[in-house]
């Protein structure tokens, strides 16, 4: 090897070693030394090479190289030991093919271990943020997790104000039914009831901010903003109230007497994350909420009440009867307040 380093010999078809690999053939020469198509006797006498065998290396249409085997004196190889030579040349070619394929074997485990770390850490990755994104989705509404997961930024649930729209509903007779009733049935009557309830609230683009029994809290135009969050808060109280005809009839059916009303705001809130380490939610905090809330208390069974602000802002789809200035519990000021009939062709 340090030899072919110092003396490199490409292919010469008037060197013995050329012929043979330009040839494929093996190619024998007696004496080196005074060949007449050796080009390169010098090197011969310096390497004190006479005779001279060149054997090739090859496979199909590619030589790999040559073995030369030469001895100090002039002589004749013999056809055994041509052909002894032919033999190990193609044990070398195996030896080589068998390195190369030990070789490409190694990088290819070598790639497949860098893919499985890569996959175990991508998989690692993924498993964090299933467990992360599960942890935002059982404490916060759904929305405002997946925004967080999204853009990888929690400032949202930082303390901030926001106009919004927020819906109050519950039902109407529910604490006498649950005091009287199974609790599998007080749960089937809320499964019901929330299964209704649900896929409005995701239609109107709404965000759950809270569910405690049978009481619904609904805020629009937080976390995600909208151009006309009093307008889908109308419409969704609607269609609740609608639907929820419907359920009620059902649940009569099966003797529960059970009604329901909705409660409308709109105004500035302080929306935020609260609690404590290992345990928080997301909520909205202002007279708007509170409005809601007493308006939804005061409601009977099928009516929707709502703030006068909420009357002017949806103006243009709302049928409302005025009710007037309401004292409700809680507030100070009287709530000028109105019964929502449906909604305008």
């Amino acid at each position: 090897e340090e030899f072919m380093k110092l003396y490199p010999q490409p292919p010469d078809p008037n060197r013995n070693s050329g012929r043979a690999i330009l040839t494929r053939k093996v190619s024998i020469v007696e004496d080196l030394w005074t060949a007449p198509n050796n080009s390169a006797p010098d090197l011969a006498r310096r390497g004190n090479w006479r005779a001279h065998m060149a054997v090739p290396i090859f496979r199909r249409d590619e030589t790999v190289g040559m073995i030369g085997v030469a001895r100090p004196e002039p002589t004749v190889f013999s056809e055994a030991q041509v052909r002894l030579m032919q033999t190990f040349a193609d044990q070398a070619l195996i030896a080589i093919d068998n390195a190369s394929l030990f070789e490409q074997l190694e990088a290819k485990t070598q790639e497949l271990e860098d893919l499985n770390r890569n996959l175990e850490e991508r998989v690692q990755q993924q498993v964090t943020e299933l467990e992360r994104i599960s942890r935002l989705r059982r404490f916060l509404p759904r929305q405002l997790a997946e925004l967080v997961v999204n853009t990888g930024d929690e400032s949202i649930l930082e303390s901030h104000r926001r106009e919004v729209s927020v819906v109050f509903c519950d039902l109407r007779g529910f604490t006498a039914f649950s005091e009287v009733s199974e609790p599998e049935e007080v749960t089937s009557v809320l499964g019901d009831y929330h299964y209704v309830a649900g896929p409005l609230i995701e239609q109107h683009g709404g965000t759950l901010e809270r569910f405690l029994g049978d009481g619904l809290m609904v805020l629009f135009n937080d976390p995600l903003p909208c151009d006309d969050p009093a307008q889908r808060a109308v419409q969704l109280a609607v269609q609740l109230r609608d639907a929820m005809a419907d359920l009620a009839e059902q649940w009569r059916g099966q003797g529960y007497e059970l009604g329901f009303g909705v409660g409308i705001a709109h105004g500035f809130a302080t929306l935020g994350r609260i609690g404590f380490e290992g345990r928080s939610d997301y909520t909205a905090i202002g007279s708007v909420v509170n409005q809601a809330a007493r308006l939804c208390d005061e409601a009977g069974v099928g009516e929707i009440l709502i703030t006068q602000r909420i009357a002017n802002i949806a103006k243009q789809i709302v049928q409302a009867e005025p009710l007037g200035e309401l004292s409700l519990k809680g507030l100070r000021q009287p709530v000028r307040a109105l019964r929502l009939v449906g909604l305008a062709p």
